[in-house]
């Protein structure tokens, strides 16, 4: 399986992916529907885009993606895939939505900023306070992650009006509009 994400070599788009791609076309064959969204985070951030090579999907989310982690302004994808979503990007009007905190060592603004050479426009890049962050996250984001880093999980403070908690809704708004007959 490690083969299959490619963790940590980068250089590439992950070859599961390819499977993802598989599986959102057999789940719009089955629910119809104008197409799939995807949510990718942290890990399978960039998946969520990578995905948006198969038509079908239309409503990419990357949430604080993290790899290549040996490169903060890498995207963890292949020179062909990346030619392809830009016209992808281009053909079909396509926008990805994107969220990080602006001190996540994982997800830098380096790497948002590639997003938005590739992307462009398309590319909404929304970036949050770090200090907003849940400052109680789970065992593992505080004593491995150790920065603020996911927005909508981890790290979301479930209060009205927090900027987390909005962030979910506008994740929601986004898939929403985007994915309803």
């Amino acid at each position: 399986m490690s083969a299959e994400f490619r963790a940590f070599a980068g250089g590439g788009t992950s070859p599961v992916t390819a499977w993802l791609r598989g599986l959102a076309r057999r789940a719009h064959a089955e629910c119809g529907g104008p197409g799939v969204g995807a949510i990718g985070l942290c890990f399978t951030g960039n998946f969520a885009l990578t995905m948006a090579l198969e038509p079908a999907v239309i409503a990419p989310v990357v949430n604080h993606p993290s790899l290549p982690l040996d490169d903060p302004a890498g995207l963890e994808l292949g020179d062909d895939d990346a030619r392809a979503l830009k016209e992808r990007v281009a053909r079909d009007g396509l926008t990805v939505l994107a969220y990080r905190f602006d001190n996540d060592r994982w997800c830098t603004g380096q790497r948002f900023a590639a997003y938005r050479a590739l992307l462009g426009d398309a590319f909404d890049g929304r970036v949050l306070p770090g200090g907003v962050a849940n400052t109680d996250p789970p065992p593992f984001f505080r004593d491995v992650v150790a920065t603020p880093h996911s927005v909508v999980t981890a790290h979301l403070v479930d209060e009205d009006g927090h900027p987390t908690l909005q962030a979910r809704d506008e994740i929601l708004t986004y898939l929403t509009d985007h994915l309803k007959p």
